[in-house]
């Protein structure tokens, strides 16, 4: 689909979301939708969500599906799954699951728009991309695995082999950490 391909080499969302938390950027479902609003209108194409419940093994999954239609009726899809945690700390019920559709959500767009977190990265063309994702990484570690810099090269590693990182940027992230 041509106008998916002008999108694609046209949309800008940058991570201008802050987690205080986690000390990382990041961007939303909604600041793609709104990147991408625009783009959409200018090819003729309609951009359509849906949001499914999903019990799987006694767990509940958001499915999302991101849908690109052009003016011929010609679509593409994306479709992502976000597992609703079983309870979390300060939400009802109806947060958790508009929480698990806000994340599945995001993930569909970014496939759908072939959103790439590493490519400003690996382009070098956002130098505070890397110190981001460097920083990210070690709030997932820090989270789930504990602050030990060998379980750090072992996770970037993890992420070098699956083709998520090139060598040279694992061996930047890896030398970064103190």
């Amino acid at each position: 689909m041509k106008e998916l391909i002008e999108i694609q080499k046209k949309i800008k969302a940058p991570k201008n979301q802050l987690n205080k938390f986690g000390g990382y950027k990041y961007r939303s479902a909604e600041d793609i939708i709104s990147a991408a609003k625009p783009l959409c209108h200018e090819q003729n194409c309609m951009l359509i969500m849906d949001d499914e419940i999903v019990v799987h093994e006694g767990r509940h999954y958001v499915k999302v599906e991101a849908k690109l239609i052009n003016s011929e009726g010609v679509s593409i899809k994306t479709t992502a799954y976000a597992r609703e945690a079983e309870n979390k700390k300060g939400m009802d019920a109806a947060q958790v699951t508009g929480a698990t559709s806000s994340y599945a959500r995001k993930y569909a767009l970014n496939g759908l728009f072939a959103l790439d977190d590493n490519e400003a990265i690996e382009s070098g063309s956002n130098p505070d991309a890397e110190i981001d994702y460097t920083k990210s990484l070690k709030a997932k570690l820090k989270a789930y695995k504990g602050e030990n810099k060998e379980e750090v090269e072992t996770y970037v590693s993890e992420k070098e082999n699956a083709g998520e990182l090139t060598n040279e940027l694992a061996k930047r992230i890896i030398s970064k950490l103190k």
